[in-house]
């Protein structure tokens, strides 16, 4: 029983400290489903048709705040609703709706905003960085509001005669623009498109549909991950001709190494060939080149003054 209670704490331990680790999605997709059915969850306590109430997320996704409400298709068309930033009109529609519909309003503040400003995400926004939290408006069907692995999601329409939703941002805490530059209306749709558009007013947006969406500027700076290409292209080219000018000087060496060892070896060979001559005679009988050698005895001396010996 002793062995045991220290395996117990150390198991505690990690799971504690694993509920307090942060918790990470891979996209944007998967971050919605997560508040979906945190927000189809708070519906276990009766809460008043066409009132928002505030969703209580885990401390692991802070930053992020949500109101959610039930409403029926025919009176959110007839009354419009106001949730945060996002104000519906009168004569949205909601297609399909049976009878009941449940909205989801986000704002993601700028902890997970990344999802949809980062490298690796569902959206392509390059050239143009976000100045603003994402904010979301989502419906899902709510004929069974207990149950949302049964909710499907469905679209929110304001098109023709109908006012636009609008997107308030003027209460937002927006990034400092450098570039001083007016930022331009994201719409972040379902199917991965992103559409730009200007203001209505200073940072107020208008949509025409749910989605996600966001103040963004064009970017000061060419991407890093552009100007990594351009400069490992550039080492690439410039190592290459580098090292071919290299061999090239090495081999120009080589030769005139070479040259210069074999014309002083034939030198060395033109003395001791003019030496050897030197030393002999040479004389050409016929076509045959004949060595004689010079002449190194002494020659005799005749005495003049003979004195014959008396005898």
């Amino acid at each position: 029983m002793g062995s045991l209670f220290p395996l117990t704490l150390i198991f505690l331990s990690l799971t504690s400290s694993a509920k307090s680790e942060p918790q990470r999605f891979r996209s944007a997709q998967s971050l919605d489903l997560f508040i979906r059915d945190y927000s189809f969850q708070s519906y276990r306590n009766y809460f008043k048709t066409g009132t928002f109430h505030t969703v209580n997320l885990p401390s692991n996704l802070s930053g992020i705040t949500v109101n959610a409400a039930r409403f029926r298709c025919g009176s959110l068309s007839r009354y419009g609703a106001q949730a945060m930033q996002i104000h519906l009109p009168i004569g949205v529609t909601v297609y399909p709706c049976v009878e009941r519909v449940m909205l989801v309003v986000q704002n993601l503040g700028f902890n997970w905003s990344y999802l949809y400003d980062g490298n690796d995400n569902d959206y392509d926004l390059s050239g143009y960085q976000l100045v603003s939290p994402v904010l979301g408006l989502l419906a899902y069907q709510a004929d069974n509001a207990t149950n949302s692995s049964k909710s499907l999601q469905v679209s929110i329409l304001a098109r023709g005669k109908t006012p636009a939703i609008s997107v308030d941002f003027r209460n937002a805490t927006i990034l400092n623009n450098a570039t001083g530059l007016i930022p331009l209306c994201a719409t972040f749709g379902h199917d991965g498109k992103v559409t730009l558009s200007s203001q209505l007013g200073p940072n107020l947006c208008a949509a025409f549909g749910d989605g996600h969406f966001g103040l963004v500027v064009e970017s000061p700076v060419v991407p890093e991950r552009t100007l990594g290409k351009v400069s490992r292209w550039k080492l690439v080219v410039g190592t290459s001709v580098g090292a071919a000018l290299g061999a090239f000087l090495l081999c120009l060496l080589l030769i005139a190494l070479f040259v210069k060892v074999k014309k002083k070896a034939r030198i060395e060979e033109m003395e001791r060939r003019a030496y050897e001559e030197e030393a002999l005679q040479v004389t050409m009988v016929g076509h045959v080149r004949a060595h004689t050698a010079a002449v190194t005895r002494t020659v005799p001396v005749i005495e003049h003054h003979y004195r014959p010996s008396p005898s």
